[in-house]
C-alpha cells in the first residue's frame, strides 16, 4: 500500500516537474534567439538609424529610416531613408527616396537600385561583382521621403497648390493625348467604345487577370531568372501595361465625355472637343479623390489591358 501511494505521488510530481522543464527551455531558447537577433540589430537613440550587424541570411526592410550595414547583410531596401554600406551586402541594394553610399571597404554583390536619390561610392572602383545593373532615378527624392513618414498621403494626398497645378498639367496633357489619338486613330477609338458598352464586365474581367498574370509573371521573373533576363521581362511587361492604361484611359475619357455630353446637351449636334474635354475633367477629378483615385487606376489598367485582347481576339473573329 505505501509502495502504491508512493509510486503515484512521484508521478503525479513528476508530471508538473516534466513541464516546468520544458517551459524552462522554451524560455531559454526564446531569450536566446530574441538576444542573438537583437544584437544583430541596433538602433541610435533617435530611433532614425537601423545598424545591422552579422546578419548574412536577413533581408533587411526599412521605411523612413536610414540603415547601416557594419558587416554582412543579404539584401536591403530602404522607403525614405539612407543605405551605408560599410561591410558585405550578397545581394542587391535599393532605395526609394533616399541615397546609396558605399564605403571603400564596403561590398555589394547584387544590382544598385535608387529612385529619388543617388549612388555614392567613395572609391573610383567600388567593390561590387562584375556585370550588376546600376539604376539610378534621380527626382523627388523630398516627396518620397515625406510618403515613406506619413505613408497615409500614397491613398490621400494633401489638396495644396503644387497638387492642384500638377492635376491640371495632367488633365492638358492627357486632352491632348486623347484629342491626337481619336484625330490619328479614331476608329480604333470608337471601336473600342462599342466593345466596353457592350460587355462591359467581360472587358473589365479579362483585363484584371491579364493584370494579375502580368504582375506576378514579372515578380517570378526577376526572382528566378538571371538579372539581365529578368530587368528585360520587366520593362517589357510595364512598356505593355502602360500602353494599355493610355489606350484604356483615351477610350474611357471619350466614351464618359459623349455619355455626360448628351444628358446635359439633349439631342442636335455635339462637338468631340468638348466632350474629350469633359470626360478628361472627369477622370483627373476622379483619380484626385483621396482612396478613391486607387480604384480609378485599378479600373484603368484593367479596362485597358481587357480592350487590347478583346480587340485581338474581335478581329480574328471577324477574319473567321
Amino acid at each position: 500500500m505505501e509502495h502504491c501511494l508512493r509510486s503515484k505521488t512521484q508521478r503525479y510530481i513528476k508530471k508538473p516537474l516534466a513541464s516546468a522543464a520544458v517551459l524552462l527551455a522554451a524560455v531559454v531558447i526564446g531569450v536566446s534567439a530574441a538576444s542573438a537577433f537583437g544584437q544583430q540589430l541596433s538602433s541610435r537613440p533617435d530611433d532614425r538609424t537601423l545598424i545591422v550587424d552579422d546578419a548574412p541570411e536577413m533581408n533587411v526592410i526599412a521605411f523612413g529610416r536610414n540603415v547601416i550595414i557594419r558587416k554582412h547583410a543579404k539584401e536591403v531596401f530602404v522607403w525614405g531613408g539612407d543605405i551605408i554600406v560599410e561591410g558585405r551586402v550578397d545581394g542587391d541594394v535599393a532605395a526609394i527616396g533616399g541615397s546609396i553610399i558605399q564605403r571603400s571597404e564596403g561590398f555589394i554583390g547584387g544590382a544598385v537600385i535608387v529612385i529619388g536619390g543617388s549612388y555614392k561610392p567613395e572609391s573610383r572602383e567600388p567593390l561590387r561583382v562584375e556585370g550588376k545593373e546600376t539604376v539610378m532615378f534621380g527626382m523627388f527624392e523630398e516627396e518620397f521621403r515625406e510618403m515613406a513618414e506619413d505613408p497615409s498621403q500614397i491613398f490621400a494626398p494633401n489638396f495644396t497648390i503644387a497638387f492642384v497645378a500638377q492635376r491640371a498639367l495632367s488633365a492638358l496633357f492627357w486632352f491632348i493625348v486623347t484629342l491626337m489619338f481619336a484625330t490619328l486613330a479614331p476608329g480604333a477609338v470608337s471601336r473600342g467604345i462599342e466593345r466596353f458598352q457592350l460587355s462591359a464586365l467581360k472587358v473589365i474581367g479579362i483585363g484584371a487577370a491579364a493584370f494579375t498574370g502580368t504582375m506576378i509573371l514579372v515578380i517570378g521573373s526577376l526572382r528566378l531568372l538571371p538579372d539581365h533576363a529578368g530587368a528585360i521581362v520587366g520593362l517589357m511587361s510595364f512598356a505593355l501595361l502602360m500602353l494599355a492604361y493610355g489606350f484604356g484611359r483615351v477610350v474611357l475619357q471619350v466614351s464618359i465625355g459623349k455619355l455626360i455630353q448628351k444628358k446635359l446637351s439633349g439631342p442636335g449636334k455635339r462637338s468631340e472637343s468638348i466632350a474629350i474635354l469633359i470626360g478628361v475633367i472627369f477622370w483627373t477629378l476622379l483619380l484626385s479623390l483621396p482612396y478613391v483615385w486607387t480604384i480609378g487606376v485599378l479600373a484603368l489598367f484593367a479596362t485597358g489591358v481587357g480592350l487590347v485582347l478583346t480587340a485581338r481576339q474581335r478581329t480574328s473573329w471577324s477574319t473567321a
